[in-house]
């Protein structure tokens, strides 16, 4: 910590470093509460949540390690709470939910935002803050978010920034309606519970904080901080090479149309901003791949810590030099009421597109376009051992793209998904009641180049029910996809196969609604290698051999693409 930095603020550095730190230990302590008490797999293994510390006016103190697309999104649904209520408007107990995705700080209903003022005795000193994915929020389909919703009327309730607890008295007729309308009551009951106990904590924890050092100091204190975040992030923005930079692509379709949509981003580089302009991109869509202004400003976050200093601890200080321009009603700014509940699809490729950018004038930063798509899928069918209704949802993981100096990693989750994991087959096999027959890398040609792109994976699911059940996926990047950088090969799509119990494939598009599946039936779901960077005939020969011992590449492609000779 520097001491200009808390000179100004009147503390000494060593009072506002020990702050700094005890901020950073709420946030994950917060985080792993909600991990340990959560009723849902994708919350407490996926991990897709976070939880974090706002100060009394909304904006990011302190973040719990998640989901790297909710990055910022929790300031956004406490500034809408106080939009509604006014800093007057809370006392000492409430909590607010909201997944508004217009309003809220919300991307999709099935991300839910808890939010709890934090009082030291009649003073309003900050907010603890959470959200999470439940599996179920209601809608027309099972596990609330599907590829073919044309309004967001269909994909479950909405919670429009309402108090969930009343000075620490709950809202039973919120509770009443939540379980009425919700396939999984008890575990999305369960899931609200277990947030209620994270806020409660955080929001005891900062009290705890404040008592101890005094309110003044831990407010002056976070003054210091989000300006030392600011200093931080200018100093590294300062390294980046001035310049315009641009980039287009095309997301593949919205899940009710074929035709692709065209975005495109300029990003304007000086010594003290980045601007991100996204003016030109197509209009949202009639399916739910659309996202709102609170997933844009998330997704273009991403992409700005990593090019300034991914290891600052994100506050609200560090996101001071970044301006976004893109106007209302795009895929990428949507409005009430089109539908939002594959967001994922545009936010993250609002990101990918600045990366995409950027990615050949800062080489040391960022690599060659990966996999991209969350590729969610939800698996629908009847336990065969208890007989009751199962709903996996979950994303997966798949190849990134090669760096200027070395090979992508394979088999990881997408930028967006940040710290979250895949569902574990065991959990998938004793909770969901389906088989995992084959879990593999993908090694089909593509990514090739002097340094090849990461490979993705192959995951198979048999269904073992009498009663079968269906597939929903949004597996994006099937047409257009992954690019590479200096002469590096594109990657490969992502898809979903089924392998009928009869042996009879049949090849799905990216994105399928609620497609079949009878017993012995298998959904293969397929990721895509990142791409390459370089050109392949560069490769290193014993890279090349070593690649296919491995079974990274075959004989032909070893032949044809790297020039390898026998």
């Amino acid at each position: 910590m520097s001491t200009h930095t808390t000179t100004s603020s009147g503390l000494d550095p060593f009072t506002t470093e020990i702050i700094k730190e005890a901020l950073n230990a709420i946030g994950d302590e917060m985080f792993v509460s909600l991990q340990r008490t959560s009723q849902s797999p994708i919350i407490y293994e996926v991990l897709d949540y976070c939880c974090g510390i706002t100060d009394e006016r909304g904006q990011l103190v302190a973040q719990g390690n998640g989901v790297g697309g909710f990055l910022g999104t929790m300031a956004f649904a406490v500034q809408s709470a106080l939009e509604k209520f006014g800093p007057d408007g809370f006392v000492d107990g409430d909590i607010i939910v909201t997944n508004d995705p217009y309003s809220g700080g919300g991307t999709h209903l099935s991300d839910v935002s808890l939010v709890m003022p934090i009082f030291v005795g009649d003073t309003l000193v900050g907010f603890s803050a959470n959200k999470a994915h439940w599996t179920e929020v209601g809608g027309k389909d099972p596990g609330s978010w599907t590829t073919d919703s044309v309004d967001i009327w269909q994909e479950g309730l909405q919670f429009p920034c309402v108090k969930l607890f009343h000075a620490g008295v709950q809202n039973q007729s919120v509770l009443d309606i939540i379980e009425a309308n919700v396939r999984t009551p008890e575990m999305t009951l369960g899931d609200v519970w277990a947030q209620v106990a994270s806020c409660r904590l955080g929001a005891l924890r900062y009290r705890e904080l404040c008592e101890r050092h005094g309110v003044d100091k831990v407010r002056a204190a976070v003054r210091a901080l989000l300006d030392y975040g600011e200093v931080l992030t200018r100093r590294e923005l300062a390294k980046l090479p001035n310049g315009v930079y641009t980039a287009e692509d095309w997301i593949d379709d919205d899940g009710v149309s074929s035709n692709p949509i065209h975005c495109q981003v300029k990003v304007t580089v000086t010594d003290t901003e980045m601007i991100c302009d996204f003016t030109g991109t197509d209009p949202q869509t009639r399916g739910p791949v659309n996202c709102t202004a609170t997933g844009l400003d998330s997704a273009v976050r991403m992409v700005f810590k990593a090019l300034t200093d991914p290891h600052v601890p994100a506050n609200e200080g560090c996101f001071r030099p970044l301006k976004i321009v893109c106007p209302e009603g795009t895929v990428f700014t949507a409005k009430r009421p089109a539908p939002v509940s594959t967001y994922w699809d545009s936010m993250i490729f609002a990101a990918d597109l600045v990366w995409k950018a950027m990615a050949p004038a800062v080489p040391h930063r960022l690599a060659a376009g990966h996999f991209m798509s969350v590729c969610a899928d939800v698996t629908y069918t009847i336990h065969p051992d208890t007989g009751k209704p199962a709903i996996l949802v979950e994303p997966n993981a798949g190849g990134w793209g090669a760096g200027c100096d070395q090979d992508g990693e394979g088999g990881l989750v997408c930028l967006g998904d940040g710290e979250t994991y895949i569902l574990p087959i065991e959990v998938t096999e004793f909770v969901y009641g389906i088989q995992v027959d084959r879990y593999a890398f993908n090694t089909a040609p593509g990514g090739e180049g002097e340094f090849r792109g990461g490979a993705g994976l192959i995951r198979d699911y048999r269904i073992l029910s009498d009663d079968g059940g269906f597939i929903t996926a949004t597996f994006g990047r099937h047409k257009f996809v992954p690019w590479g950088v200096d002469g590096g090969n594109s990657g490969t799509g992502n898809g979903v196969e089924i392998i009928h119990a009869d042996g009879r494939p049949s090849h799905l598009s990216g994105k399928t609604a609620r497609y079949p599946l009878q017993k012995g039936d298998v959904a293969r779901l397929i990721t895509g290698t990142g791409g390459g960077w370089g050109d392949p005939r560069k490769r290193d020969r014993d890279a090349v051999r070593a690649d296919l011992r491995d079974g990274f590449i075959d004989e032909e492609t070893a032949r044809t693409v790297y020039g390898l000779e026998s």
